[in-house]
């Protein structure tokens, strides 16, 4: 916008005295009946069918939106299970790491040690890639989440040429200030291992990793998690480690090393084994396994 000097005013035409008693005369009389007004209607006068003038908007801390303290925009507490909830949902890995070789290669610092960005993740013999099931059922659960009335925040969406790297995938979660982070993959190991099983943080403290205040309530979160995945989907626990219990607990992942909020990796099956390949090359089982996930996390905040 620009404005114009009073140089620039056209000239004005010359006025008579006898105008001046009556400027004058109004310049009394306007301001009382403007007052007279703002009386009448704060006593509540104007009982007609004209509204009265609004109120001028205020923005107070009591006002203010409960999102300015997350780091993200927040559902309203509209009586559904997840309202005023976030969740951070980590797709492991991405359909374009292979194209990034050097990018994903680059080494990141994760606490404990340095490791690489990203990898490529593992696939099913048939060539199903593991990139491509994780985000799958991570956009069937961001659906289900926000049907309970969550804020999901995914770390990336198919929308980025490679990664996110470990310590961002971390970040975003962080600064969400997520209240539950859950990472999905599908494992790799040999023919005949099937199952699933949740990675849990162990304590950490070296670099810029502190996971002992996330311990205990990731672990809370994981045992929940792998309850209703068994549950919903008739998996079992993996078979090749855990003990059964379907739980393992980790120190060399940057995405739970880096974590300040409560988080967990979930390995949903075996992509090497062909009767887990079955199940995660399936629609039907990842909306069971997206459902399980939705379950357990709903166990976990509303506990």
């Amino acid at each position: 916008m620009s404005y114009t000097g009073p140089d620039l005013e056209p000239p004005q035409p010359r006025r008579s005295p006898l105008r001046r008693p009556l400027t004058v005369a109004l310049a009394v009389l306007v301001p009382g009946a403007l007052l007279g007004w703002g009386v009448y209607a704060a006593v509540g006068g104007g009982g007609g069918t004209g509204a009265a003038p609004a109120a001028p908007a205020t923005t107070t801390a009591a006002t203010a939106s409960p999102a300015a303290d997350r780091g993200d925009a927040k559902e309203p507490d509209d009586g559904r299970p997840l309202a005023g909830k976030v969740v951070l949902v980590d797709p492991g890995h991405n359909p374009e790491n292979h194209r990034h070789t050097a990018e994903i290669n680059r080494q990141v610092d994760i606490g404990t040690h340095r490791k690489e960005c990203d990898t490529t993740g593992t696939a099913t013999d048939d060539g199903y890639a593991e990139a491509a099931f994780t985000l799958d059922v991570a956009r069937r659960l961001r659906t289900l989440l926000q049907e309970q009335g969550a804020t999901v925040r995914l770390t990336q969406d198919g929308d980025r040429p490679y990664g996110p790297c470990v310590d961002e995938r971390a970040r975003i979660g962080n600064e969400a200030k997520a209240d539950a982070a859950i990472s999905i993959h599908a494992d790799g190991a040999g023919a005949g291992q099937r199952g699933f099983h949740v990675i849990l943080p162990g304590p950490v403290h070296a670099g810029a990793a502190d996971t002992r205040p996330i311990v205990a309530p990731s672990r809370a979160l994981g045992e929940r998690v792998a309850d209703r995945f068994a549950g919903v989907t008739g998996s079992a626990p993996a078979d090749y480690l855990g003990d059964g219990t379907g739980l393992v607990t980790r120190t060399d992942l940057g995405g739970l090393n880096l974590s300040t909020v409560p988080k967990v990796f979930l390995e949903c099956g075996n992509m090497r084994d062909s009767k887990d390949a079955a199940l995660l090359t399936s629609g039907a089982w990842r909306q069971k396994a997206a459902q399980g996930i939705s379950e357990g996390i709903v166990s976990f905040l509303r506990g």
